[in-house]
C-alpha cells in the first residue's frame, strides 16, 4: 500500500527592498531539519491519521512540528502540489498546500522530530531540500507567487 503524507509549504514576505528588486526576492520558505535519519530538510508534513482528511493532516502536522496554528497563517487558494516518489521501495504520495505567515516574526516551536529550522530564499531552499521533487515544488510555488505579484 502507498504511503500518504500531507503538509504545508509556508512562506513569509519580508519588507520589500529597493524598487529595483526582482519580484519574489522578499519571499522566504520555512524548512525544518529532521532529528532522525539523514537529518533532511523539509516543510512541515506527516502521515494521514485514520479519519483525517488531507488538509486536516497538513494543519495538524504544522501545529505539531512547527508550533504554528491555523490562525497564524493564511492558506493560499489556487495552489496544491502532489509529489510522488519511492521511499524504502514503497511508493509515497505527499500533498502540499501553500500558506503565508500573517506575521513574519512569529516564533517557530519545533517538536522533538526536528532539530532546527531555517527561513530561506528560493535557491537556498532548493539546495537544502536536496530531493528533486521538493525542489520542483518550491520552484512551482515561487512561480505561482511571482505570477500573482
Amino acid at each position: 500500500m502507498a504511503l500518504r503524507a500531507c503538509g504545508l509549504i509556508i512562506y513569509r514576505r519580508l519588507q520589500a527592498g529597493s524598487p529595483s528588486s526582482k519580484v519574489g526576492d522578499n519571499i522566504e520558505y520555512l524548512l525544518l531539519q529532521t532529528s532522525y535519519g539523514t537529518n533532511h530538510w523539509t516543510p512541515p508534513k506527516g502521515h494521514v491519521d485514520p479519519g483525517e482528511d488531507d488538509l486536516q493532516t497538513a494543519l495538524r502536522e504544522t501545529q505539531e512540528e512547527a508550533g504554528l496554528n491555523s490562525s497564524q497563517f493564511t492558506l493560499i487558494e489556487g495552489f496544491k502540489k502532489e509529489l510522488q516518489y519511492i521511499v524504502r521501495s514503497k511508493p509515497k504520495t505527499v500533498i502540499y498546500w501553500l500558506a503565508e505567515m500573517n506575521d513574519c516574526n512569529t516564533e517557530i516551536k519545533l517538536s522533538d522530530e526536528h532539530q532546527a529550522f531555517r527561513w530561506l530564499k528560493l535557491e537556498e531552499a532548493c539546495k537544502c531540500a536536496e530531493y528533486k521533487e521538493m525542489q520542483a515544488a518550491f520552484r512551482a510555488v515561487h512561480q505561482f507567487l511571482c505570477s500573482k505579484a
